[in-house]
């Protein structure tokens, strides 16, 4: 096999297909784990003097979660459109290119908006540590990073639902 057709196998437009979803999960879920492991820490640190206020550390712990749901939903949506639970599609490089495209968005946002709103939740744990009954403020702030992996999981997710294999 020359090096011209290794490229051409291993850059195939279903293994480029399968990278955007791939890439979606994976740097989504890393960026979760990240956050979530952020605000875990503060967390602790505040349920060591008060327990009482584990329902609200909750609440802010599992919001840097949701990225790694955006990207698995996505990555889940490509394989499907690409037939991949019923044989694999053969795609052309430019309908795998256009996939590993559209899976970009949440997986680079998705990756850092979970970073970031895990930095400001564990903001909302000193907050509501501190302050009694300041748990809506804090959650409200962390919820505003959100916003920002949301569209960017719109902007993943409308170019795969109007993908076909025509």
């Amino acid at each position: 096999m020359t090096f011209t057709e290794l490229l051409k196998t291993v850059f195939s437009g279903t293994n480029l297909a399968l990278l955007g979803a791939a890439l979606a999960a994976a740097l989504a879920c890393v960026g979760s784990a990240k956050g979530v492991g952020i605000v875990g820490e503060a967390a602790s640190g505040m349920l060591a003097e008060d327990p009482s206020k584990f329902s609200a550390a909750l609440l802010l712990q599992a919001l840097p979660g949701t990225q790694g749901i955006y990207g698995f939903v996505t990555a889940f949506l490509i394989m499907q459109r690409i037939n991949l639970f019923n044989g694999v599609a053969e795609l052309s490089l430019g309908q795998g290119m256009y996939l590993l495209a559209a899976a970009l968005p949440i997986a680079i946002v998705g990756y850092f908006s979970a970073i970031v709103q895990g930095r400001v939740a564990a903001s909302g744990i000193e907050l509501v540590s501190r302050r009694e009954g300041q748990t809506v403020k804090a959650i409200t702030s962390a919820a505003l990073v959100e916003t920002y992996a949301i569209f960017s999981l719109l902007v993943s997710l409308l170019p795969i639902l109007t993908f076909t294999l025509d």
